[in-house]
């Protein structure tokens, strides 16, 4: 295969991680119009939360067993198209049963669809021979600036959610369908330094654990955000329903900015200095939260932390491929079943303190364990590790 087409695949991998940024953004920023059009109770609404990356989890431990049959590509292929129908339905129905319907089917789809992306972004990195998981990454942080914004004028111009997402809809599937035609993932084989061990055996757990707690701290505080940040804004620092759209977006704009320098401070510093540096920065961002006197406050405090946060998940995912180049898919899999483990932890956890203490003495949790962090960021190697075969131009590709 040449050149070009690993380029090709690169470009539209990027164009899914992208979608899949709007999609999840339309989602989880209009979580009050949803608990309000279906009456879920505040009681209620962590169960719902809950439910989604429960479902997500069981279709990433699925999708590892269906990749080894047909390749992450196909497995992607398919699944970017559901999640974007499942969101149609979340808006489209009027019971809470249907509620339940759409979000389990949604979380299903999210868990295959995530799984399969970063599969194919570490075997592209791979073939790359250097940084390249958080320009995915990226794309992605893109993606949730764009559903943001689109979900604030929905809130603005008060927009039924199935009107707010049809649109969408309608032109990102035939995109995304489109776009999957030239999905690749790197060929080569692990860099012959590798020890025999890593590149041709199993998932030792054991190794995969420090970078499986990682994901589940970062996981937990990007859930914190995502689920809990318009509701914090209305009920706590009593914004409006438009301006409590906002704090997902301008984290989502600074999460961008983290992973689109991202590559290039990982090559110059090494992962585990740049995972350090985040791990940081996004606890501090969480107790400024936590003592924000006003909205706007809030709102820069949960920029800061998106700054933070950026860094960590794409490397966590780049080092487990690292760790298990000759089955990079098996790690990454699993490994991205603790993305689920920490949004399962993540959003009940925060909701239950929220209710039984105070939503500002929730934020404390996040901002201790994203900072945990710090004592495992010797798990993504030094700052000469290397990311395949050490090469700067791209290697071969297989299409799926």
């Amino acid at each position: 295969m040449t050149d070009a087409r690993l380029r090709r695949g690169r470009g539209s991998l990027a164009f899914g991680f992208f979608v899949q940024g709007v999609t999840f953004a339309l989602l989880v920023t209009r979580i009050p119009a949803i608990q309000d059009r279906y009456g879920i109770s505040d009681a209620l609404l962590p169960a719902f939360l809950a439910a989604v990356p429960i479902l997500a989890g069981v279709a990433s431990v699925t999708t590892e067993k269906v990749v080894a049959r047909v390749g992450p590509a196909v497995v992607l292929r398919w699944a970017q198209p559901f999640v974007l129908l499942a969101l149609l339905a979340v808006g489209a129905g009027t019971e809470l049963w249907q509620a339940a319907v759409a979000l389990g089917l949604f979380g299903l789809a999210v868990g295959a669809l995530d799984a399969s992306m970063n599969m194919l972004g570490v075997s592209l990195q791979r073939a790359y021979g250097r940084s390249i998981m958080l320009g995915f990454h990226a794309a992605y942080s893109l993606g949730g600036i764009v559903g943001a914004s689109l979900a604030w004028a929905g809130a603005h111009w008060h927009l039924s959610l199935f009107t707010s997402y049809l649109p969408v809809v309608a032109v990102l599937l035939p995109l995304a369908l489109v776009g999957s035609r030239w999905y690749a993932a790197g060929g080569d084989g692990p860099a012959p330094e590798e020890s025999a061990e890593r590149a041709g055996g199993g998932v030792a757990f054991k190794l995969l654990l420090p970078l499986c707690l990682v994901m589940t701290f970062a996981y937990i505080g990007d859930s914190t955000v995502a689920n809990w940040s318009a509701k914090y804004l209305q009920d706590v620092l009593h914004s409006s329903e438009e301006l409590a759209t906002v704090p997902y977006n301008a984290y989502m704009v600074t999460t961008l900015l983290g992973r689109a320098v991202g590559d290039f401070g990982v090559r110059r510093l090494g992962a585990a200095a740049v995972v350090r540096g985040g791990a940081v920065l996004a606890a501090l961002g969480f107790g400024l939260v936590a003592v924000a006197p006003g909205a706007w406050a809030g709102i820069a405090a949960f920029t800061l932390l998106g700054l933070g946060l950026s860094v960590i998940v794409p490397q966590t995912f780049a080092a487990a491929g690292r760790l298990f180049p000759g089955n990079s898919d098996a790690a990454v899999a699993r490994l991205n079943v603790f993305n689920y483990v920490g949004f399962l932890i993540g959003s009940p956890l925060v909701g239950a303190l929220g209710d039984a203490w105070s939503y500002r003495g929730a934020m404390l949790v996040p901002m201790v364990l994203v900072l945990a962090t710090v004592a495992y960021a010797t798990s993504f190697g030094s700052r000469g590790a290397r990311y395949g075969g050490g090469h700067e131009r791209p290697r071969t590709v297989d299409v799926g």
